[in-house]
């Protein structure tokens, strides 16, 4: 056994009966080290290990504390999970490169087909434009972006009985950009985040860029979100905010109910935590009525709501926008060192075209075409995957997330997929625990339901099945 182990297993013992209370703060790494006669190094390593498990939690400048012992025990730990290191921008870069090729069959874009998208009278009002050059060289370029614009999404969020003003609007290129932009002005290195355990890889990206400590919780079978897990996490940690996805998930696609909403907003509000809500999907449900962001029921000015055009307009246009409220300022500092300013053509566009109400009837068709094409590839995977499969239908948006057999990694399916020019999406993009587990994969069904698309899904299914009978010969 290492001098690291030997040190963390006798101060486990230590917290375990009590020597150490709860909240009480360790030694610092110095005092330890002279103590043990250890070296720094093993010290740190012991003090890491420990916090790997979940006993005790650090904070900048001031040291290493013991978590509260009744919500150290081995049910709880199942719940909640501590990612100190996250190394994922590597896999998500390799994997964007591999499925960047136009022969593919986009199985696993993060992007509604285009033919969708890119509305004819966006394009129509981009070409008139262009030809007024004054209509967008005189438009302010610098954050906080487009007044005009950032009007008429604060009257969007008026609609939903959201009061809001434009001075609460950051525009960013994109919906990424904003969660990129919320994160960085609400942590440093070495802070606790809280991120469901399956979210978007973005997310990862994001707390790996910034060198954060992610606590992550499992998604409740009914919810979506396990409240309970939610509670034990932030009375464990000092989670400085949380990153969450909850209408439309990606990869899972469920949408939180408004009542769990509701008791998420009040365990926020009685602990002071602050929440960066990514809502790209907002506009893609099915149902008459939109869901409610946790904007909606946010009373103390705590949640960041972060959404984008891209998913309903096109990638190309590359526009999103953060609700930062009194953090508006402090977002567009950053902005200003970062991405500089969005667009200024694209946001006069993007003006003049939601002021004229096209928008509303592009998603109702946009969101009509999701609808039936979604229902056509579910059932087409009901009837044809082996068993031991299942696949999860929300009413909304265009990803179907399958689960196959534990046994079974989603990584040489998408390899091999991506052999017979198909792509599709492994959960190990979206979970930095899959490394261990990796037996889900997303799949893009925005696509019309025809020969090519249904030979392509004959080719997953294949691959499945090769899977699972090669698995069994061994």
């Amino acid at each position: 056994m290492y001098k690291s182990e030997k040190l963390a297993n006798n101060l486990r013992l230590l917290i375990e009966n009590g020597t150490w209370k709860a909240n009480e703060k360790l030694p610092s790494l110095r005092h330890q080290a002279e103590q043990s006669g250890l070296s720094l190094i093993t010290v740190m390593n012991a003090y890491q290990e420990l916090e790997a498990q979940g006993l005790i939690y650090s904070k900048e400048k001031s040291g290493y504390f013991v978590v509260a012992q009744e919500l150290s025990n081995n049910e709880q730990n199942q719940n909640v999970t501590l990612n100190p290191k996250i190394e994922i921008n590597s896999t998500v870069f390799q994997y964007l490169k591999s499925i960047q090729p136009d022969h593919l069959i986009p199985f696993g874009t993060a992007f509604p087909n285009s033919q969708l998208l890119y509305s004819p009278k966006l394009i129509q009002t981009l070409g008139q434009l262009a030809r007024h050059r004054l209509s967008y060289e005189q438009t302010p370029s610098l954050p906080p972006g487009h007044f005009a614009l950032r009007k008429l999404i604060a009257q969007r969020y008026c609609m939903q009985g959201i009061q809001t003003d434009p001075s609460d609007i950051v525009i960013t290129s994109g919906g990424l950009d904003a969660l990129n932009l919320s994160l960085q002005a609400m942590t440093k290195t070495g802070d606790y985040i809280l991120l469901q355990q399956t979210i978007f890889y973005g997310a990862w990206q994001a707390a790996e860029r910034l060198g954060l400590k992610v606590i992550t919780i499992p998604t409740h079978p009914e919810h979506g979100i396990d409240l309970n897990a939610f509670e034990q996490a932030i009375q464990k940690y000092p989670i400085k905010v949380c990153l969450l996805m909850l209408n439309c998930h990606n990869p899972i696609g469920f949408t939180v109910k408004d009542e769990i909403k509701f008791q998420l907003a009040k365990l926020l509000h009685q602990h002071e935590i602050h929440l960066i809500e990514d809502d790209v999907y907002e506009e893609l449900y099915y149902d008459q009525k939109k869901p409610l962001s946790m904007k909606y029921f946010d009373q103390q000015n705590l949640v960041l709501h972060c959404s984008s055009f891209s998913k309903t307009l096109g990638a190309g246009f590359r526009i999103g926008w953060v609700y930062a409220g009194k953090f508006s300022e402090h977002i567009q500092h950053i902005q200003l060192m970062s991405t500089l300013s969005v667009n200024p053509f694209i946001q006069n566009a993007l003006v003049e075209y939601l002021s004229h109400r096209h928008y509303e009837k592009h998603l109702k068709n946009l969101r009509v075409s999701l609808q039936r094409s979604k229902k056509q590839f579910y059932q087409y995977l009901k009837e044809n995957l082996p068993m031991g499969c299942e696949v999860e239908y929300y009413p909304a948006g265009y990803f179907l997330w399958i689960e196959l057999p534990v046994y079974i990694d989603s990584t040489h399916i998408y390899q091999a997929l991506l052999d017979r020019n198909i792509s599709i999406a492994p959960s190990i993009l979206f979970n930095a625990n899959f490394a261990k587990q990796n037996n889900f994969l997303r799949i893009n069904c925005s696509f019309d339901f025809n020969d090519r698309i249904e030979s392509a899904l004959s080719h997953v299914v294949e691959c499945i099945y090769n899977a699972i009978n090669n698995n069994h010969l061994r």
